[in-house]
């Protein structure tokens, strides 16, 4: 078996590194969570958004991303639920301005499972990860390796792994400025609104995407 470090080299980690800092809908939602949820929401949202990459890597690695991206119909019928519930998260963020007890809430009673399933289906309802992988991973694979199904696994853990550890850092950072942000109800309507207009962008680009 090859050894994990010559599979997952210097190249690939910085290489996914930037790919994981670029803010995207997982990024801006786990900012949310760390802002309004604290420390603890920013964990479970990064959670959240981890596990989502993995039936994408899954897909990747048995080919279905290949079905995707030669099917039409597969992608836009992923792509539209995906932007239907991008606009779901942006409309309750807008509407719930100010007001914590709805959407992003810092409320004990939230359910932690709620937030993570969130962040899973944001990431799953994004058909272009899985296409990403597909295009992504087999750069750092030599050509005619026998055991290519394991090592783009292996490689696909790693950047699980970066993703979670980058987006738990994001939402701990957020969870820094908390407290002065919920001190003021104006503030929290101002960036909540903020929020939803990026949840809406997001959806926008995804529905105007080619695969």
């Amino acid at each position: 078996m090859t050894p994990i470090a010559e599979v997952v080299t210097l190249e690939y980690l910085v290489t996914a590194l930037i790919v994981v800092l670029v803010p995207g809908t997982g990024v801006i939602y786990t900012l949310s969570y760390g802002l309004f949820s604290g420390a603890r929401g920013g964990m479970l949202a990064a959670i959240g958004c981890t596990l989502g990459i993995l039936p994408h890597l899954l897909a990747s690695t048995v080919g279905l991303a290949a079905l995707l991206h030669a099917s039409g119909l597969a992608f836009q019928a992923v792509k539209a639920a995906g932007v239907i519930y991008l606009l779901y998260l942006a409309w309750g963020l807008w509407r719930s301005a100010g007001d914590l007890d709805v959407g992003m809430n810092s409320n004990a009673r939230r359910s932690s499972t709620a937030i993570v399933l969130r962040g899973f289906l944001i990431n799953i309802l994004n058909p272009k990860l899985s296409i990403f992988f597909l295009a992504f991973l087999p750069q750092f694979i030599a050509p005619g390796t026998p055991n290519s199904l394991s090592q783009i696994a292996v490689l696909g853990v790693a950047f699980m792994a970066l993703t979670f550890v980058v987006f738990v850092a994001y939402g701990s950072a957020a969870s820094v400025v908390r407290n002065r942000v919920l001190a003021s109800k104006r503030a929290r309507a101002w960036i909540q609104r903020v929020f939803a207009l990026m949840f809406a962008g997001f959806a926008l680009r995804l529905a105007v995407a080619d695969r």
